[in-house]
């Protein structure tokens, strides 16, 4: 897992394109802590950048920009191709030889071969800039789940590109600010896909490939992967015997690895069922973490301490104290690229895997939207019946003392955004009015806008709440989230549920089945039910969190912040303080400087 950059731009000298790239990854240095690696071509005003976490072949020979080919491919690559020993096998039958064992070569080796029909055989997280000299084309390519993050700006400069937005703080003409980011962060807690605190740098959609001609300046979109709804499956037993199966493939897959590998044990249903698969596979003492909290309320420790009676692995306990969070909150804001109301849980993990020796860690991201975890999941019908009421119905929400009902206001606006706005919003466009000052109707004119999302009401209720938490909160919250807050330690986080068989199996099972049940994620839990100790699934959902809410409020520079501030700041502290704020809400307010 690494750090990538790159820029072709004609008009500079090739000697400061190079000091920008180089900038570019000291700024991403924290995700790729091991090696530094630069590839120049001058004919074709071109510079790629790597920083490099060593996990598949530690050596030498994995370093990075890689070549191929007598030099005429190039990759700066960031990921884990899950099913390259298999590619590779295939293209060694077909004559190829390989000098190196990482998968970084196989995909080299695999566009040499297959061209960009190669890219939809990696089953994997994956983002990479491939550059192909003889043609004089780069390919920017971002995996079909979107676990891995790639910006990307073409300007009349040229193309310029990074796994983090921070990283284009190292070129001065692509720094003109998006002007309505702020908009976007009071109303969704983050930055939706594709807006970004820039203006001109964007993320590259999952599942598709960016192909830039360097002679003419074009540049083409593509699609070469996606996932359907469409059901296929249609009976519980083979359901139940699909999901076991794909799933222990899919964890076997995501424990390869030449360096020091272990999982995040929440004490709920997903990271036990992870936790449970890892240590069936790996033959050595599988490494597991947890954190815990004094606060009994907030701690899960009792449900850890369950499974890891069974599970006897090399277990380390991580106790949060309130002090170290105090600590710490500073370096967690600074630790942020984009700006989002969490991730602060990813952050501390993190820190702990890293202390403990680890570089990647496996995590059960992907199974609640997968699975119906969510409350949106009951709440889809109602949200559909309340979007067919009329815009002036619908408006007349916002006026209510009730936030849920205040958020029915986003209905009127067609599609997932308003049917996510709703289930999952942080302030209606009247508060974040008034928060930036400005008019009500430009706000609901910003949010109504962007993002453009296709229709999904041919699918079924629950797939349709199934699709929003995949491709709305999962891909721009939580998968960002902990990218992010993991790669500032120098550590991996990777996905099972995410892996690309594992979904495509789980998404075409029949909405009837996979949903049914007593409570949410019923169809997990039998598939699990013989081999889990039952407190563990059968128990009340408890989210990954923190004491969030007492912690901020005890918080020495939070209050520093806002009552420093003005009349408004020192309103939104009152606010929270007296329990009409949620702690998200706050951090969001933070990060704007309204506190």
């Amino acid at each position: 897992m690494c750090r990538i950059s790159g820029i072709i731009n004609p008009s500079l000298p090739i000697s400061q394109t190079e000091q920008m790239v180089r900038e570019m990854c000291r700024l991403q240095k924290h995700g790729g802590p091991d090696d530094e690696g630069i590839y120049v071509d001058e004919n074709s005003h071109l510079v790629l950048g790597h920083r490099r976490l060593s996990l598949i072949d530690l050596s030498a020979a994995g370093h990075q920009p890689m070549h191929f080919d007598n030099d005429r491919y190039h990759i700066t690559y960031n990921g884990e191709i899950y099913n390259y020993r298999e590619i590779k096998a295939e293209l060694e039958k077909r004559g190829c030889s390989f000098k190196t064992q990482t998968d970084t070569e196989v995909i080299l080796a695999a566009f040499a071969f297959w061209g960009r029909q190669a890219f939809a055989q990696f089953m994997g997280m994956f983002a990479f800039a491939l550059y192909d000299k003889k043609e004089q084309d780069i390919y920017l390519v971002r995996g079909p789940s979107g676990i891995k993050p790639l910006y990307y700006a073409i300007s009349e400069q040229g193309l310029a590109f990074a796994s983090e937005v921070r990283a284009f703080a190292a070129i001065d003409y692509l720094q003109t600010p998006n002007p309505d980011w702020q908009v976007f962060l009071m109303a969704y807690g983050h930055l939706p896909e594709p807006i970004t605190t820039l203006k001109e740098v964007k993320p590259l959609v999952k599942g598709c490939f960016l192909r830039y001609n360097i002679p003419t300046s074009k540049a083409e979109l593509e699609v070469f992967s996606y996932y359907s709804f469409i059901e296929k499956y249609q009976d519980r037993p083979t359901a139940i015997q699909l999901i076991q199966t794909t799933l222990k493939a899919a964890v076997e897959r995501h424990l390869i690895s030449d360096a020091p590998i272990g999982v995040f044990l929440s004490g709920g249903l997903d990271s036990s069922i992870i936790s449970l698969l890892a240590k069936s596979s790996n033959q050595s003492a599988l490494k597991t973490l947890s954190i815990y909290f004094e606060e009994a309320a907030y701690s899960e420790k009792p449900f850890q301490d369950t499974l890891l009676a069974q599970l006897k692995t090399d277990h380390h306990q991580y106790l949060l104290t309130e002090n170290e969070f105090h600590q710490e909150l500073p370096n967690i804001f600074e630790s942020m690229d984009l700006p989002s109301c969490d991730g602060i849980n990813t952050w501390f993990i993190s820190k702990s895997a890293k202390e403990n020796g680890l570089k990647a860690v496996l995590s059960g991201i992907g199974g609640d939207e997968l699975f119906g975890g969510y409350p949106s999941f009951q709440r889809m019908a109602t949200t559909n019946r309340l979007a067919q009421l009329p815009n002036i119905v619908l408006s007349a929400g916002k006026f209510a003392a009730s936030k849920k009902l205040r958020r029915m206001a986003y209905l009127s606006i067609p599609g997932p955004v308003g049917k996510y706005l709703f289930l999952r919003g942080q302030s209606t466009p009247r508060e974040i009015a008034q928060q930036l000052g400005l008019p009500e109707k430009q706000v609901w004119a910003i949010l109504s806008s962007t993002p453009v999302l296709q229709d999904i009401n041919h699918q079924t209720t629950p797939n349709q709440a199934s699709w929003i938490e995949l491709n709305m909160y999962m891909q721009n919250q939580l998968l960002r989230d902990s990218d992010v807050m993991s790669m500032h330690h120098g550590i991996e986080i990777r996905v099972p549920f995410l892996d690309n068989e594992f979904m495509k199996t789980v998404l075409a099972i029949k909405s009837s089945i996979k949903y049914a049940g007593p409570s949410g994620k019923q169809l997990l839990i039998d598939a699990f039910k013989d081999q889990l100790p039952e407190p563990i699934w059968n128990r009340p959902k408890m989210g990954f969190s923190f004491p969030f809410a007492e912690w901020l409020s005890n918080d020495a520079m939070v209050k520093e912040q806002f009552m420093s501030s003005n009349k408004q700041a020192i309103q939104n502290y009152t606010d929270f303080k007296e329990g009409r704020l949620h702690w998200s809400q706050l951090m969001s307010l933070m990060l704007l400087g309204n506190g």
